[in-house]
């Protein structure tokens, strides 16, 4: 088994080398979720965790923490139609107060990303993208979650911090095979 390790977070999509498609899946600083729902008949925001949990290596920096410390966790599947399309994680500091993000923990099934964009105190970081292995700990997650995908040899991934006063929390957006091929649903 290969030792879990961390990604190397760029700062340009070019850099990730994907298609036209994906560098646009990955580069839209609009909200996912909207863009998600835009593209099928069903969207659902299934919470796979929340809790309490050690921040990943490739974390703890970018939220400003000197290692790896505990932290507030959330980890969602974004589904299509019932297949899931986007694995989502979510970081916040234990030091964050209920005055800097007062719905996180209230959130269950519904979409972080609603929140986060309806919510005029909240600014947006740069993004950054990744190619994330099977060694890295949230394709374990995913593959522990969908075993059909423990031979896809990397996964496409972003990031990015939100800020609301003075705090702040980190996004990550796994996308999942099947999002490349979602096209425009007619609303009716």
């Amino acid at each position: 088994m290969q030792r879990p390790r961390a990604a190397r977070w760029v700062e340009h999509v070019n850099a990730v080398q994907t298609s036209a498609r994906m560098e646009d899946w990955l580069s839209n600083r609009d909200s996912l979720t909207a863009r998600l729902m835009a593209r099928c008949a069903q969207f659902r925001v299934q919470r796979l965790s929340q809790h309490k949990a050690i921040c990943l290596q490739d974390e703890y920096a970018a939220i400003g923490l000197p290692r790896s410390l505990k932290v507030h966790e959330r980890e969602v599947f974004l589904r299509c139609d019932g297949e899931a399309m986007v694995y989502g994680h979510t970081v916040v500091p234990q030091t964050a107060t209920a005055n800097e993000w007062p719905l996180f923990h209230a959130l269950g099934e519904k979409s972080l990303g609603s929140t986060l964009f309806n919510d005029p105190l909240v600014v947006r970081g740069e993004l950054s993208y990744a190619r994330l292995r099977q060694s890295h700990p949230l394709i374990r997650r995913i593959v522990a979650r969908q075993p059909e995908l423990a031979d896809v040899p990397g996964m496409l991934a972003r990031r990015s911090l939100f800020w609301r006063k003075s705090g702040c929390l980190l996004v990550t957006e796994v996308f999942l095979p099947g999002v490349e091929g979602l096209r425009l649903v007619e609303k009716r």
